[in-house]
Order: structure tokens, then C-alpha cells, then sequence
């Protein structure tokens, strides 16, 4: 495999991860993330932030939560905050108990094992036949992927991040990470840069090889500043009372342009792109094609449904004859899985009075997802699992018509 398709299959792992939410529908109270920065007063001597790095002007969720709790709170249950993590025992989905932490292989001497300890959670590959068994272990840096259809693993090797062997997916367990060939321990696979822009808020960027990065200050998940912008000067602002200042110094997505809103999700949503410019320089409100080279529009080519939601979006009719974007339906400060809620958006639309609406059987409006966006498997996410090839099935943003075999029964 050349080092194109390396990437593609490691972004295309995390992408699919990061889009859909926790598993088993199971709603935990996550706690508010720590502040990275002082927000009460600015130091006098404390330099100017350097341009496109912003990691000193942020304020951190419970900053964010002192004025906007109830908002911070709903927030911290969707799939976007909840998509990388630290590793702990709610974190991790994964079974650490002796009857459930080994991952047999097609290779009769190699096994995986997962192993809960005082000081952290560790994979361990045993190769061999006894006596003759080696074994490499690496401990869980990071974990990836909220859980409603799977999570990955991380793990550092100095300054360097790489990938995890087994990862997890919500309807098997334990499976060998995407990509990965069943029956080969690899330990060797780098976590690119933009991996990371899309599971985290904040990662120091360190000079080659890629996947070297700072260990310190970093800032998991998807927070309230990786689409409002950095926190620090809004949080000094509100909190003074002689500030009086028009510029509350935070953005607004609600208010971008149509374009810069749609540009905003194509950061992370419209297939991962060649990098512009440097690893999380990128600001909301600011046009994508800055920072980022994303996939020029091909009404041929066929589009995944993995990552790609922008680009099947921007294909369907709904979205060329209206003004609509994505926010239209995502209520991104709440953990929407509630079909009848997206359906409510398109019957404000499509009402069963008028001609658009169509006049086949449709006693089922509270549910036009399934049909109109029907879960389809990804070509791009392929665990090699006991024997077999197996893709999870993600939802394809293309709204339209589709034939009754492709609908759920």
C-alpha cells in the first residue's frame, strides 16, 4: 500500500468515528473540560498569540460554562465533544475482564490482549507458540471515536502518535483497526496532522516527522471553540464590568454567510483534503480554501458516505433549491438522534398538501430519513474480522429518491 492510501484509510477511519455518536444510545454526563488557559486577567508581559496559533487564547469549556451552563452541558453529550478523549474506564468501551479482552487472529500465533492496571489500560501482541511466545505492549493514549459505531486507540511513542492494532466497533467488540491486516501485529501506523483537526480541538503541531506533536496542552474532544474561535478575550470582555465594548470577540456560526457557514463543516465533513497551511490554523468564518485543498465538485464521481457529508450534500436537490445548510437541521449543541426531528425539518418543506410532497404510501412522515437518507456501507472503513471483510453502514447526506432496495425493511 502507497503512503496515499495509508492516509486515506487512516482519516477515513477517524472520520467515520467522529460523525456518529456514543454507543448503545447510552447518554453520560461528561464534566466540563478544564480551562487550558488563565482567563480572569491578562498578564502585562504575556506575548501576543503567534498568528494562526491560537492555543494561548483559549478559555476551555468551563470557562465557556459560566455563563453558558445549560448550553455547555447538552453540548458535552453529542458525538462532536465526545470524540476523542483520555483514556479511563468510561472512556474506554472495550472489556477488560479475562473473559472478554483477547482478539483471536487468522494467525494461530498471534493473539491480542487488553489489560486493565494501576497505572493505565494496555495491548499487548503475543506472537508465538509457548515456550516461545514474544510480546510487545503499548498503553492507551488516546481514544477516538465517541462509540456509537466504534472507537480506535492511540499511543505514543515519545512525541510521536500512532494507531492502536485493535480498535472496537459497538456491534462485535474487539476487531482488528481498519485497514489492518488480520493475523499481522502493526504497530507502526502515524496519526497525520489532520487526524487530529478533526477529533480535537487543539494539538502543537512539532516539526517531521508528521506525527510528532506536544504533549502538553492539547485539548481533546470537539469544544466550544473549535467553531466560536478562540475564548480568552470574549471570557475577559463579558466578565469586566467597564468593558463596554460592541465586539464581544467570539463568533457566531449562525451568523456566517451560507458559504462560510457550509465552509465551517467542510472542515471536517467534506473528505479530508491537502493541507494550505499549518495544522489547526484554520478560523472559523474564514474561507476553507485557505487552509485547506478539499476534492473539486465532480457530479460523476462516486462519492462515500464516509466523511464526506458536505459532498453529498451539495449533490441533492434540496440543498441546490433552497438556501438551506447545515445547520438548517443539526441542532449542534444537543445530541440529535431523534428521526422525527429531522423529519420535521424536511415537512417544512414538504407538505403533504402539495405537489412536492410525494404521492406514493407516505403514512410514515415522521420518519423520512430512512428513505430519503438511507444508511449505506462505506467502501473507505473495511475491518478485516474473523475471516470475513466487514464495513459499517454510515448515513448518506444525498437526499433523494432512492430505489426500494436500497430503503431499510
Amino acid at each position: 500500500m502507497n503512503a496515499t492510501s495509508i492516509m486515506g484509510v487512516i482519516l477515513g477511519l477517524l472520520g467515520v468515528l467522529n460523525v456518529f455518536g456514543q454507543s448503545n444510545g447510552q447518554s453520560q454526563q461528561a464534566p466540563l473540560s478544564p480551562a487550558p488557559a488563565v482567563v480572569t486577567a491578562p498578564k502585562a508581559n504575556k506575548p501576543a498569540p503567534t498568528p494562526g496559533n491560537y492555543a494561548d487564547s483559549y478559555a476551555g469549556d468551563e470557562a465557556c460554562g459560566v455563563c453558558h451552563r445549560e448550553k455547555v452541558e447538552t453540548f458535552h453529550q453529542t458525538d462532536h465533544y465526545l470524540t476523542s478523549k483520555l483514556p479511563d474506564k468510561d472512556s474506554i468501551l472495550g472489556k477488560f475482564t479475562p473473559d472478554r479482552n483477547v482478539l483471536k487472529t487468522s494467525n494461530p500465533e498471534l493473539s491480542f490482549r487488553m489489560d486493565k492496571r494501576e497505572d493505565g489500560f494496555f495491548q499487548t501482541a503475543v506472537q508465538g507458540i509457548a515456550p516461545y511466545i514474544t510480546e510487545r505492549t503499548e498503553r492507551f493514549g488516546l481514544v477516538v471515536g465517541s462509540g456509537r459505531k466504534g472507537q480506535t486507540y492511540l499511543f505514543w511513542k515519545g512525541d510521536q502518535l500512532f494507531q492502536l492494532p485493535v480498535s472496537y466497533w459497538t456491534e462485535l467488540g474487539w476487531v482488528n483497526s481498519p485497514g489492518f491486516r488480520d493475523g499481522i501485529a502493526n504497530f507502526d501506523r502515524p496519526i497525520i496532522p489532520r487526524c487530529l483537526e478533526c477529533h480535537a480541538t487543539y494539538f502543537q503541531s512539532l516539526p517531521p516527522p508528521q506525527n510528532r506533536y506536544g504533549k502538553a496542552g492539547f485539548v481533546v474532544g470537539i469544544t466550544c471553540e473549535k467553531c466560536h474561535g478562540p475564548g480568552r478575550e470574549h471570557v475577559l470582555r463579558e466578565s469586566s464590568k467597564v468593558s463596554g465594548s460592541p465586539d464581544s470577540a467570539i463568533l457566531n456560526p449562525a451568523k456566517f454567510s451560507r458559504d462560510r457557514q457550509i465552509d465551517l463543516c467542510s472542515w471536517c465533513h467534506a473528505g479530508h483534503g491537502v493541507a494550505l497551511a499549518g495544522a489547526f490554523s484554520y478560523r472559523p468564518g474564514e474561507p476553507i480554501d485557505k487552509y485547506l485543498k478539499l476534492p473539486e465538485p465532480d457530479p460523476n464521481a462516486k462519492v462515500d458516505v464516509h466523511g464526506s457529508q458536505v459532498e453529498l450534500l451539495e449533490k441533492s436537490r434540496c440543498f441546490q433549491s433552497s438556501a438551506m445548510t447545515c445547520l438548517t437541521c443539526h441542532d449542534v449543541h444537543t445530541d440529535q438522534h431523534d428521526l422525527s426531528v429531522f423529519s420535521q425539518r424536511c415537512l417544512s418543506c414538504h407538505k403533504p398538501e402539495t405537489a412536492m410532497f410525494p404521492k406514493l404510501d407516505h403514512q410514515a412522515a415522521s420518519n423520512c430519513i430512512d428513505c430519503h437518507m438511507p444508511r449505506q456501507e462505506t467502501n473507505l472503513i473495511v475491518f478485516d474480522w474473523n475471516g470475513k471483510k466487514a464495513r459499517p453502514q454510515v448515513r448518506t447526506h444525498w437526499i433523494k429518491i432512492y430505489p426500494a432496495t436500497t430503503q431499510p425493511q
